[in-house]
């Protein structure tokens, strides 16, 4: 199949045809990925032993590339594969690049065949001989596209051979919170040097790339702060109680109820409690931020709902009360919850901002065939607003049919990969006309041209709002901004107009430079960021070694009962972290069996596992190779005490001391001693 190609990505993709490094910034919708299949192509007709693997940053995308774009234009000729995490090719990827042509996958698939030295798994840059980014702008930080890329620019520091070719996919590099035109530059550049790479957009052909992607017309829909809100109120004189509670030092540094700011403030408090054995205050800080949340989704959904989560919570811990603090805690919502139940069901009191959004609702939808996209900031809201458009009789009267979309995962209120795929095939196919979605629809999706999309309650960068904005892209769409009169979303969405043009200024500015001046600055940029790799992995490698594993206990985070030692733990493929003690089955519970669509090489997952004391989640059993059952573990549900005190962490790698690899022989020998084989010599 030939590939037509508009006059402005015949422009972008000049750089690429000739081999050079390039990052291709275009507006959503205006055809990156397409352009990216014409490079490709043309790569693969001219160059000896081509090999290239497209890059995608989240699982959905891998298939919407393959089937909607590089398989149509390409199958014909070339051998293809697009892998994902629950593709069996995932288990051999460096003998299907070796047998392909071109392969889709996740970054973080390309990152683990990089660093897994076994034959049928592992492959080496130079393997590749073009790389294609998508969402090129996450190529920063901790971000797996950066440690991919950081890779490539250490090897071209060190001037090795064989580097592939580089293009990158953007619709906005942003400004990396920079907030003035210079700081700009500098962000714009750090993304040219860790993708060793230029960026170019389109110089003559603005006019055409304007009438394809018209921009949609802007309205603020501001509505007036409630009068009053008791329920709100209520809560907040809850929360002060919860104050008078705990240690009076404890709440002295925390910011305003109902905020971003006070949930840090009461999560840091959290881990002060835990690293001071002090459960009163811990306790304390975990409830704080159930009731900010409440508040929360007070200010931006209906007061039902916000009771709603209090209640779930509180409903889930009434069989794991171990002291005083548990009982004031769950005594002080149960004295309340009728009157909290009763405020929560006075109309007359209700979020006038859902009034607002239910008139843009029904003004868009009621005049014409409408698709829409309306953007919430968290995955609870989005089940939240869910309940209220089904529940509306406007919002049925002029046929809204919504469906929600979030990020995939394991977690409450996640999604399957599957329900991800299923919703948005809906859309396409017209069974549903509203997305309710988190910022997993910001980007990349192939979703249809909507003629409205709405940011409720929402505050985000100049990149999401770009990227949200370019989903309106229908003619005479609409971009709606649902907000309270001199509200925190209003001024963010402001600025970010401001950064937008920021970002577009820095671009100008960096593609001015002379071809000498722009290569010395990124060399700069990259020697620097190797010197800073090279220390950050002796960092890492002495970190490991602050503690022998023996002088590590883990207590669980909830009731500090010490569990297990650090010399109990286990790796497997450096991601799941096992204990193999078999005492350790005392101190938890088994329950639900947990159901992943996905399934694995070596193990399959389990039941859930709590505290037998408290009922914290820790995680879960997995069965490894169909027969050994291993507690695989939260270390965010545990707290580390170590000779220099008490840590709390998110993550095992950050942990410091060695975890050994399992060794799947050893443990079943001592697990099972008539097992043990005699070494053949």
């Amino acid at each position: 199949m030939e590939i037509n190609l508009r006059p402005y990505q015949e422009e972008v993709v000049q750089t690429a045809l000739k081999g050079e490094n390039s990052i291709i910034w275009l507006p959503t919708g205006g055809g990156k990925t397409r352009a990216a299949v014409y490079v490709t192509k043309k790569h693969l007709e001219t160059k000896t032993n081509a090999k290239v693997a497209v890059l995608v940053n989240k699982v959905h995308l891998v298939d919407q590339h393959y089937e909607k774009e590089f398989r149509p234009y390409l199958d014909k000729k070339y051998k293809i594969v697009a892998i994902s995490g629950d593709s069996d090719e995932k288990d051999f990827f460096g003998n299907v690049v070796r047998k392909s042509d071109l392969v889709v996958c996740t970054a973080q698939i390309l990152e683990n065949a990089l660093t897994n030295m076994e034959e049928d798994k592992h492959v080496e840059l130079t393997d590749f001989t073009l790389l294609v980014i998508d969402e090129c702008h996450h190529t920063h930080k901790e971000n797996v596209y950066n440690k991919i890329m950081g890779r490539y620019v250490e090897m071209k520091v060190r001037k090795e051979n064989n580097l592939p070719q580089v293009l990158g996919l953007t619709a906005s590099p942003g400004t990396g919170r920079s907030r003035t035109l210079d700081k700009a530059v500098e962000h714009v550049l750090q993304i040219c040097a860790n993708l060793d790479s230029a960026i170019v957009s389109t110089k003559n052909s603005l006019p055409v790339l304007q009438s394809v992607v018209p921009k949609p017309r802007k309205i603020y829909d501001i509505v007036e702060k409630r009068d009053k809100d008791p329920f709100g109120d209520h809560l907040k004189l809850m929360m002060s109680m919860i104050h008078d509670f705990m240690p009076s030092e404890a709440s002295l540094n925390l910011r305003e109820v109902g905020t971003q700011e006070y949930e840090a403030d009461v999560v840091e408090l959290e881990k002060i409690g835990v690293q001071k054995e002090n459960r009163l205050i811990a306790q304390c800080a975990l409830h704080l931020r159930e009731y900010n949340d409440a508040l929360l989704i007070n200010d931006t959904v209906r007061m039902v709902d916000a009771f709603r989560v209090l209640s779930e919570f509180y409903n889930s811990r009434q069989h794991n009360l171990l002291d005083g603090t548990d009982f004031f805690l769950q005594g002080l919502f149960e004295e309340n919850r009728v009157e909290l139940w009763q405020l929560a069901s006075n109309a007359h009191y209700e979020n006038p901002k859902l009034a607002r959004l239910q008139q843009t609702m029904v003004e868009q939808f009621k005049e014409r065939e409408s698709r829409g996209i309306l953007f919430a900031k968290t995955r609870r809201g989005t089940r939240c607003l869910f309940d209220w458009v089904n529940s509306n009789p406007e919002l049925r009267r002029v046929n809204i049919h919504a469906g929600i979309l979030t990020g995939a995962g394991t977690g409450a209120n996640h999604m399957t990969q599957r329900g991800q795929k299923d919703t948005i095939k809906t859309f396409r196919d017209g069974g549903l006309n509203l997305l309710i979605s988190t910022s997993v629809a910001e980007e990349g999706l192939d979703i249809p041209e909507c003629n409205v999309v709405v940011r409720y309650g929402l505050l985000t960068n100049e990149i999401a709002q770009r990227q949200a904005s370019g989903r309106a892209r229908a003619q005479n769409s609409v971009y709606s901004v649902v907000a309270e009169k001199g509200g925190r979303e209003i001024r963010r969405e402001l600025t970010n107009e401001y950064l937008e043009m920021l970002t577009a200024q820095a671009i100008d500015r960096v593609q001015s430079m002379t071809p000498r001046e722009f290569r010395q600055k990124i060399s700069e940029l990259q020697r620097t960021a190797v010197m800073i790799l090279i220390q950050a992995e002796r960092n890492r490698k002495e970190k490991k070694t602050c503690y022998n594993p023996t002088q590590v206990q883990l207590q669980c985070r909830g009731c500090f009962t010490p569990v297990s030692c650090g010399a109990d733990i286990r790796h497997i493929e450096n991601s799941h972290h096992v204990n193999i003690n078999p005492h350790f089955e005392t101190y938890y519970k088994a329950g639900g069996q947990v159901c992943l669509e996905r399934s694995f090489e070596d193990w399959e997952p389990g039941r859930v596992i709590n505290c037998i004391h408290c009922g914290k989640d820790w995680g879960m059993e997995i069965k490894f190779k169909k027969v050994a059952i291993l507690p695989c573990l939260k270390i965010k549900s545990f707290s580390l005490n170590t000779p220099r005190g008490k840590f709390t962490h998110k993550q095992w790698k950050d942990i410091e001391f060695q975890v050994e690899e399992f060794d799947f022989i050893q443990y079943m020998t001592g697990r099972f001693p008539d097992l043990n084989f005699e070494n053949d010599d």
